[in-house]
């Protein structure tokens, strides 16, 4: 194999794939990034048995070949070569020459016979979505998915958010058993309705990958029985799907409330930082809000001390003092991006309702934390 390509567009395709890498691991070729020489272009992969990035680069191709290469020293060495053009040779034994002006290294790479096989994905349907969109979606309802995995693996597919497709419709969803988000947008799609749940992690590299802000620039998503791929730009993403079946969470949104609070959320964010600042990893504490007058007073009691603060709000209905994790409540208001948010509650331990102002494209809801003087 002989080729010679731009460094820079070289180097940044290597950073993007090197994501799917696995650091550690008992395989040696699943360390690397697998290089094919084809025709005028490369095309570079990286995966790690669950989740794979492959993409190409234009390049002047002499002699046509693959090898694997140790993908953080492969990497890092193309990042720092100063000069434009890079050239790599690789010889019948995957001895690897990288040269750029004067500098010269030699790498031993793999066979490319030893990498395994990316899956096949066989999509009827496939959905189309601009990045955008999907972007957003994604950052609305990722930081709900479940972190913290017990022993109970049936909790797995609680790190993965739940897609629903239906006509002219798509809304994903997330929860960790404290808190859920749910988010929905129209979008042209007349297919089958389809579920499946894309693990969080390759929702991240998505997100990543998907940097346009034009809404003419797609991701088209090919769904299998058991994968999905992304075409995202010059870059597909390849995962596997989680399987279980999700809860289902639209029986845990409350249809009643006693209270309703309409509030900037600007204001309801700032006035939670404030209070927060005596609340640290070593005096972990609730806030708490009470919302009554036409006001949200958000106060917080911790070993440093005491914080209490009061923001105009529009309160509908009966007084509520109620206890909230500062980082849920501040998650939601963050992922909202509407300049205002309605609040519903039904008393001091019921879940925690945040609405938009107008329309429902999301849905956040979080426990109710039990104050002391609640009993």
């Amino acid at each position: 194999m002989r080729f010679q390509c731009n460094t820079s567009l070289l180097s940044a395709a290597c950073q993007n794939v090197q994501r799917a890498v696995s650091a550690k691991t008992s395989i040696p070729a699943v360390e690397g990034i697998l290089i094919k020489a084809l025709g005028n272009e490369i095309i570079l992969t990286g995966y790690d048995l669950e989740i794979g990035i492959t993409t190409s680069i234009k390049a002047d191709v002499d002699q046509q070949g693959s090898i694997i290469l140790n993908a953080r020293i492969f990497c890092e060495i193309i990042r720092r070569i100063p000069f434009e053009n890079v050239k790599i040779e690789c010889d019948d034994k995957n001895l690897a020459v990288i040269t750029s002006g004067k500098i010269k290294y030699e790498i031993i790479g793999i066979s490319a016979d030893e990498y395994p096989e990316l899956p096949a994905v066989k999509s009827k349907f496939p959905v189309v979505i601009s990045q955008k969109l999907m972007r957003n979606m994604v950052r609305q309802t990722i930081f709900s998915v479940l972190t913290n995995i017990s022993e109970n693996r049936k909790n797995y597919i609680y790190t993965g958010i739940n897609f629903e497709l239906s006509r002219n419709e798509i809304k994903l969803a997330a929860l960790d058993g404290d808190r859920m988000a749910v988010r929905k947008e129209a979008i042209d799609y007349s297919s089958e309705d389809m579920t499946f749940i894309v693990p969080a992690k390759t929702l991240a590299e998505v997100v990543k990958l998907a940097i346009s802000d034009d809404d003419k620039d797609y991701i088209s998503m090919g769904i299998g029985k058991r994968h999905i791929t992304f075409e995202i730009g010059n870059y597909t993403v390849i995962s596997r799907l989680l399987e279980g079946n999700f809860l289902d969470y639209e029986a845990a949104i409350p249809t009643t409330s006693s209270t309703i609070v309409k509030v900037d959320t600007k204001d309801l964010i700032d006035s939670v930082e404030r209070t927060s600042l005596i609340i640290t990893d070593k005096t972990k504490s609730l806030i708490s809000c009470i919302f009554e007058d036409d006001s949200i007073e958000v106060s917080s009691v911790t070993s440093l001390g005491t914080a209490n603060d009061m923001i105009s709000a529009d309160v509908q209905g009966s007084r509520v003092e109620i206890g909230i994790n500062n980082r849920f409540l501040l998650d939601a208001l963050r992922a909202s991006e509407t300049d205002e948010v309605i609040i519903k509650l039904n008393g001091p331990v019921s879940p925690i309702l945040i609405l938009p102002v107008q329309g429902d494209s999301f849905t956040f809801l979080m426990a109710a934390m039990r104050l002391k003087k609640n009993g």
